[in-house]
């Protein structure tokens, strides 16, 4: 098991992962780690600071019920969409929220994500869409509503708004992100590029799905990012 200090380097390398992405949309995305050892807390990027000026300083630590018990910085106003997908989620132990160009475009679509490209292949067991609002997840409420859409899947894309990602590690929330902003530009691209063609043999695409969906690939590629990015030595 990771201890505290692995945990919180993870937090603070995935946010400056997400932010080289392009996802940060100045300081409104988030990302949370359940605490290792205690599953009714979890750290929090905090509020007013972007992706890549997260710190072991001014993380935040909260518990299911949203609030701030520990941390030297602002208590997030979304955090609601973290706490109430991990009261329901035991599966789950890191959440991401963030607003991606190619995500935000694609939830307008209204249109399902097909199975395309290797990135879309990974969330081919499902990928809900929350419809309730436009607004911030500022309430129990609405984070509830929220998790309730997410339901037993990777990801629900949030109509208009954004996503929330969810993984068994940072490591598996931190991939998936990037990976569905990148499965969302290439429907897109097929889609202004006159639709999308035959699709491959549902045997095919699940096998693949498999393939794609492993705590090793997840972990491989975020130390890769992290070594292209020099948060660890090469």
């Amino acid at each position: 098991m990771d201890t505290l200090d692995d945990i919180c380097r993870k937090l603070i390398d995935a946010g400056h992962i997400i932010d080289a992405d392009g996802q940060g949309d100045l300081t409104r995305g988030h990302i949370s780690v359940r605490m290792p050892g205690d599953p009714t807390h979890f750290l929090m990027k905090p509020h007013s600071r972007g992706f890549d000026e997260i710190t072991a300083e001014n993380i935040v630590v909260c518990n299911l019920g949203g609030e701030k018990i520990a941390g030297g910085g602002r208590r997030h106003s979304e955090v609601y969409i973290h706490s109430e997908i991990y009261k329901v989620r035991p599966d789950v132990h890191s959440v991401i929220h963030t607003h991606p160009t190619h995500v935000v475009a694609f939830s307008a679509t209204c249109r399902p994500l097909l199975p395309i490209s290797q990135p879309a292949v990974t969330f081919h067991d499902g990928l809900p869409v929350y419809t309730d609002t436009i607004e911030l997840i500022r309430s129990p409420q609405k984070g509830a509503a929220l998790a309730q859409a997410l339901g037993p899947h990777k990801a629900v894309l949030m109509r208009n708004h954004g996503v929330a990602v969810v993984g068994a590690s940072i490591e598996e929330s931190t991939i998936l992100a990037l990976t569905l902003e990148t499965a969302c530009r290439i429907q897109l691209l097929a889609m202004a590029g006159g639709g999308v063609g035959e699709l491959f043999a549902p045997e095919l695409v699940q096998r693949l799905h498999r393939d794609m969906n492993t705590a090793e690939q997840y972990g491989i590629n975020f130390e890769y990012l992290r070594r292209k990015l020099r948060l660890v030595p090469r």
